[in-house]
């Protein structure tokens, strides 16, 4: 095929004109060209006035060769080959199928690929299976009836499919085209393949992820939640197996740890028993929430409302005069504020939309950088009790019952507690309590915030809008540790046959990335081990 990239049309030009666009580039009529495929779709907004959509995509035309031999247009070129190439086994005897703890993006694609592959791999989830998780979730948010177990942070697809979806990566691995594909094989929209910022939507998120963990199922795999790992069974610097919270011992030469950012408690086990953890600099702050309308607006000017278009999003940055990055992160258009803790006492918040972005509030996280300088000491889990001060500290300004702490922009800037909500309606359920952040947040990131919120909106009007709300805590952006492993085996560097992979083991930041580094460590294995 051919590829051309860098067809230009019209926000108002229906995507059919890219046959026309694609054959005058040839010099070929339309109708010469047998098939057309979108590869990648960006949006170009920064001419004033007007708005244009930017193309890659691949075609079937007769006489292929001969065009791409007479072409000198450098956006003219053979479409590369993006197969994923599954690796050769290895020559070693695996005497007990691989088992992966936690199923989350990376737990999930480790185990596709594993399966895929013949090696009929166990997953042992602690939290529920997506459809019981999802009403827990939907109990916890109307009634604060948390279950430490299975919520926003554990049970099937982990953290993301509560979340918007975003599939959206800063890597360069062409392992994330075998991640997109799978995922819309098992129901995701066809445009996440080719969409410049492509997203998923809880909705869809969560059929997408059992249909997933059917495939796994049907090539030999086992699923087994409510399955919690409360301790590793370790000979000689190897692990040989793993003990279950019922007491059952589950023998295995080749661990997989995808535990997530959250699992405290693994942290703890893992930490006591020798594993090799580092501190890993993360970031603290509140989910912002402003009309969506507004947002359109700012971003998209007379065409906010553009069929085309449709909700918008931003990221912003900012360098604070005390050292401090601050910065937007995880935007969700047209989303909710949702309430993600994952232990009692604590509040945790984060952001989720659906696959329509139609809700009339925006949110995105405002976070600021924190490292090993803010943590009490060099213990390795320093940062990760660190999180748990903020999170008591928010839940006891909340009045309980996981109402949130909140306050409207205005009042935050100049130092005064909040008394009522204004024109934005927070989406936080079980409900919020308009107070003074300062009481749940150290003084260096409010500092950092205040600043950062008057930068932000001379880049985008409206940011610091004086009802504007602010929530808080979010303190899950990322793990607060790193356990420690071997860039080439992707084995921890003192415990063999332990793989600690995605978020938790400090080596993700998103669904995409967690996923791939899944699959990553599933080539290991496989080329490492054989199974008769």
């Amino acid at each position: 095929m051919i590829r051309i990239s860098q067809i230009r049309l019209d926000i108002n030009d229906s995507v059919e004109k890219l046959y026309y666009k694609a054959g005058k580039i040839l010099n070929i009529k339309p109708s010469k060209i047998t098939n057309l495929n979108i590869f990648k779709e960006s949006i170009d907004a920064r001419r004033k006035g007007k708005i244009d959509f930017i193309y890659t995509v691949d075609l079937e035309v007769e006489n292929e060769g001969e065009i791409l031999r007479r072409t000198k247009n450098k956006n003219i070129t053979m479409t590369p080959d993006m197969e994923y190439v599954y690796p050769e086994r290895g020559n070693t005897l695996l005497i007990n199928r691989p088992v992966i703890i936690g199923m989350g993006p990376a737990g999930l694609f480790c185990g596709l690929i594993l399966a895929q592959m013949g090696f009929t791999p166990l997953i042992l989830e602690r939290g529920e299976n997506v459809e019981n998780r999802s009403k827990t979730v939907d109990r916890f948010w109307k009634t604060g009836d948390l279950n430490p177990e299975s919520n926003v942070q554990f049970g099937e697809g982990g953290a993301g499919t509560f979340s918007d979806g975003k599939l959206t990566t800063r890597i360069k691995d062409p392992r994330c085209r075998k991640v997109l594909k799978e995922l819309v094989d098992a129901g995701a929209p066809d445009d996440i393949l080719y969409s410049f910022k492509p997203h998923v939507g809880t909705d869809i998120l969560k059929g997408v992820v059992k249909n997933i963990r059917e495939k796994i199922v049907s090539l030999g795999g086992e699923v087994s939640f409510n399955s919690k790992v409360t301790d590793l069974i370790i000979k000689d610097g190897k692990i040989s197996g793993l003990k279950l919270s019922d007491g059952e011992i589950i023998y295995s030469q080749a661990v997989v740890l995808a535990i997530g950012h959250s699992a405290r408690d693994t942290f703890e086990m893992l930490y006591e028993r020798g594993v090799e953890i580092i501190q890993k600099p993360f970031a603290i702050g509140v989910r912002i929430e402003h009309p969506q309308d507004m947002i359109n607006k700012a971003q998209y000017k007379q065409f906010a409302g553009h069929e085309r278009l449709g909700a918008a999003d931003y990221r912003l940055t900012y360098h604070a005069q005390n050292g401090r990055s601050v910065y937007t992160f995880c935007m969700c258009p047209g989303g909710n504020v949702i309430a993600a803790a994952s232990e009692k006492g604590r509040i945790v918040t984060n952001g989720m939309s659906n696959h329509a972005r139609n809700n009339i509030n925006a949110n995105s996280a405002l976070l600021v950088s924190v490292g090993q300088e803010d943590f009490e000491n060099s213990h390795p889990l320093a940062g990760m009790y660190f999180q748990r001060r903020w999170e008591e500290s928010a839940y006891k300004l909340g009045t309980g019952d996981f109402k949130a702490p909140a306050q409207l922009v205005e009042d935050f800037l100049k130092d005064r507690a909040s008394q009522k909500i204004g024109s934005v309606i927070p989406s936080y359920k079980p409900g919020v309590k308009m107070t003074d952040m300062k009481g749940c947040l150290p003084g260096y990131v409010i500092e950092a915030m205040k600043e950062a919120i008057i930068n932000m909106d001379r880049k985008l009007r409206g940011f610091g809008m004086r009802d504007a709300v602010i929530t808080g805590v979010e303190t899950r952006s990322s793990s607060p540790i790193r356990i420690v492993r071997d860039s080439k085996t992707i084995e921890s560097v003192n415990i063999k046959g332990l793989y600690p992979i995605g978020e938790g083991a400090g080596y993700a930041g998103g669904i995409v990335s967690a996923a791939v580094d899944g699959i990553k460590a599933a080539e290991k294995i496989i080329s490492k081990y054989r199974m008769d």
